[in-house]
Parts: structure tokens; C-alpha cells; sequence
């Protein structure tokens, strides 16, 4: 059966209300967009993993759930600036067919899920010693 788009929403919103996971990566409703009855613009946070050029960083994302969430994949931009494969070095915009968690997207999938994708590519052999911009600098978004 498939959960209605509401539901699934209010229950990812719990779940990032609670923190639920490890506390590498958080999401929540963007409160500066004025219509949150939608549900459809969230923020994400990520937390650089070790042993990379993003260790000790802290990456911000605005994720847009369109009407059609979770049977379609979500759109992702960083606010934080980040040298990576697959995201856009002007815009920050995810090119979603370069990143496997949302190339593969499936109607399970979460924001968690997402979160930990792109964390994962942060960490991977092409990405994690890409020299990155100044520490706090941010896309204009």
C-alpha cells in the first residue's frame, strides 16, 4: 500500500524532530518559507565525515519535496559551498543523476536516507581530498 504523501511527510518531520539516527545528519521544515502546510521545503545538515577534507565541517542543504515526494526523488541544493563531484560549483545545486541515492532513488527512501547518500559521496575516493572553499562560505541561495 502506499502511504499518502502527507503522512509520509509528518512522519519524517517526527523522526527529524527527535533527531533520530547518529547526529551526522539532521533535517527538519524550512521555517523561513512562509507556506509549511505543504511540507515541501526542508533544510538538512551534515556533518563533514572523518578522515576527509570534510572533517570538522558543517554543511547546510535546502531539499524542495515536490507534490509527487516520495514516489519521485527530491530536489537537493547545498547552501554551504562544497567542492564536490555531481553538485554544481556555481549554484550548489545536486545533479541528481551523478549522486547513487538519488540516481537510484526508491519510494522507501527517506531524508535520512538522502543525507547519509550524499555524506557517503563526501567520503568517497573522488570527493574526500578535493581542495574545498573557506570554511563557512556559502552559495548565494
Amino acid at each position: 500500500t502506499v502511504v499518502p504523501r502527507s503522512f509520509r511527510l509528518l512522519e519524517e518531520l517526527e523522526k527529524g524532530e527527535k533527531g533520530v539516527g547518529d547526529g551526522l545528519c539532521s533535517y527538519g521544515l524550512d521555517d523561513k518559507v512562509d507556506d509549511i502546510v505543504e511540507m515541501e521545503h526542508w533544510v538538512g545538515t551534515i556533518f563533514g565525515p572523518g578522515h576527509s577534507v570534510h572533517e570538522n565541517r558543517i554543511y547546510s542543504l535546502k531539499i524542495y519535496c515536490g507534490k509527487n515526494y516520495p514516489q519521485m526523488r527530491p530536489e537537493v541544493r547545498f547552501s554551504t559551498r562544497i567542492v564536490m563531484n555531481g553538485v554544481d560549483p556555481q549554484t550548489g545545486v545536486v545533479n541528481p543523476e551523478a549522486i547513487a541515492v538519488l540516481r537510484d532513488w526508491k519510494p522507501s527512501y527517506t531524508l535520512m536516507t538522502l543525507l547519509k547518500g550524499l555524506r557517503s559521496e563526501m567520503a568517497s575516493h573522488q570527493n574526500k581530498k578535493l581542495p574545498q572553499p573557506a570554511e563557512g562560505s556559502m552559495f548565494d541561495n
